[in-house]
């Protein structure tokens, strides 16, 4: 997105949310705007294509510490100070009163009321192709966020439209399978509303975002058939293809694997991360996300493409697929990737092996061996002779997707979290249970609900 800054004021929302703050560029030529009221606002395209904008802006929020939840709670990274919060996650001893936690419920809430917004003034939309478009885009990037919190939190309340603070029937929490059915559903909408790739600008959600969205919904539900489909029309889909190097999918920005990314700028106090600098901090004093020595001897001798990405040519120990370019290490500009076109190579294996323990179908190995073929390792023969195993494609996406925040969530759909976390916690001195594999819900959030959210079990 190419932006010129906007600044939207929105009401007061759930779970302290008090004040919103969007900022965004696009080639619209929006005036800049201050102190403006809901009701306001929305009174046509334009003003209801800012509030879009702002979605976006509230999602740029949402990975800044999304490692901490993922990789850090996997065998995938630990912390470099192992201390404070950031202890607590990788020793899987996270408390309901841990910042990052509660920061992390907020930014998702933040993004689902943005998108509510929108969805509440469509009516200002004046041309039919730009509504359809715009509720798309709320729709996809409301499941986004809803589907952050199920996975993360479990059962979370289900904010389905602009709500106020005496709403207290939305204050408690919805059964998780109850909300994924809600996020299938948006996702169906945002199939058949959005736009194609090429037709929008880059950065914003299109038909194939929606449709891997989609698709690894399904997996989580099981419903391997559905999701094969979506998968293999997007695998046949000529707008999207895999880079042939492995290097290029990080450092050559918006390339043609990139499904869905949250997009930064170098330098720019309002539209820079520093998840890079955390995970590559380059010697300095701060840097939280460091490579488990478990990591480091997983990966195959023979993946030497990969190896010279995972690993930061300035330490080991630290990250190399964020290596910032900024002039201010702390204003960074690598987008965060959320769907990409070789993680749904790997899923699109995963459907068709269907739970089991694994497969000789030719198509789930020929998606299989496309991953492996990039980086110039040994691939399987496709004559029937040959068998993929769950663990072969679990270490695969493992290898493939490192460092992207797929690891725990991996492990619990394919049903191996409990063996391997436990192992893991062994191995590292620490206790684990099966508790640890949902967070708790923030004790913020709990008081701001008069005690109608429920704790997590596990937790205090």
């Amino acid at each position: 997105m190419t932006m010129k800054t906007i600044n939207i004021y929105l009401i007061t929302l759930l779970f302290g949310l008090m004040c919103l703050q969007g900022c965004g560029e696009d080639d619209l030529d929006l005036k800049p705007i201050s102190a403006i009221g809901d009701n306001a606002f929305y009174s046509n395209t334009d003003e209801v294509e800012g509030g879009v904008l702002a979605i976006y802006d509230g999602l740029q929020e949402v990975p800044l510490r999304e490692f901490a939840l993922t990789e850090m709670r996997s065998d995938n990274t630990r912390t470099k100070s192992r201390e404070g919060d950031w202890a607590q996650f990788e020793s899987l001893n996270v408390q309901p009163t841990n910042n990052v936690v509660g920061d992390y419920w907020a930014a998702n809430y933040n993004v689902i009321f943005r998108a509510n917004t929108v969805l509440r003034h469509l009516d200002a939309v004046d041309n039919d192709a730009l509504r359809d478009q715009f509720e798309g885009e709320a729709k996809f990037t409301r499941a986004l966020a809803n589907f952050n919190l199920v996975r993360a939190y479990g059962d979370v309340p289900l904010v389905d439209k602009v709500i106020k603070p005496e709403d207290e029937s939305y204050f408690d929490r919805d059964a998780a399978a109850d909300v994924l059915a809600f996020i299938a559903n948006d996702l169906e909408d945002a199939v058949s509303m959005l736009p194609s790739r090429g037709a929008v600008d880059e950065g914003r959600a299109t038909n194939g975002a929606a449709r891997a969205l989609l698709a690894k919904v399904h997996l989580t539900l099981n419903n391997y058939a559905a999701a094969e489909t979506r998968l293999a029309e997007l695998i046949a889909d000529g707008s999207y293809a895999l880079q042939d190097e492995y290097h290029d999918v990080f450092y050559n920005e918006r390339n043609t694997e990139i499904i869905f990314a949250i997009q930064y700028m170098d330098d720019d106090t309002q539209e820079s991360q520093d998840f890079s600098f955390e995970m590559t901090n380059n010697g300095t004093v701060s840097g939280l996300n460091y490579i488990t020595d478990e990591f480091a001897a997983f990966v195959d001798v023979n993946d030497t493409e990969r190896a010279a990405v995972f690993f930061s040519p300035d330490n080991t120990d630290e990250v190399g697929k964020f290596l910032t370019e900024s002039t201010d290490i702390r204003l960074c500009g690598n987008d965060w990737i959320v769907l990409r076109l070789a993680d749904v190579f790997l899923m699109h294996a995963e459907a068709i092996m269907a739970g089991n323990a694994s497969t000789q179908d030719l198509d789930a190995l020929a998606s299989y061996n496309a991953i492996r073929e990039r980086v110039g390792l040994s691939t399987l023969p496709l004559d029937g002779s040959a068998t993929l195993t769950k663990q072969m494609l679990l270490d695969e996406r493992r290898a493939e997707l490192a460092f992207e925040n797929h690891r725990l969530y991996d492990l619990i759909r394919f049903g191996e979290a409990e063996n391997v976390m436990r192992d893991f916690a062994g191995a590292n001195g620490f206790a684990f249970s099966a508790t640890d594999l949902l967070l708790p819900i923030p004790q913020t959030e709990i008081n701001v609900s008069n005690g109608l959210l429920k704790q997590n079990r596990g937790y205090n």
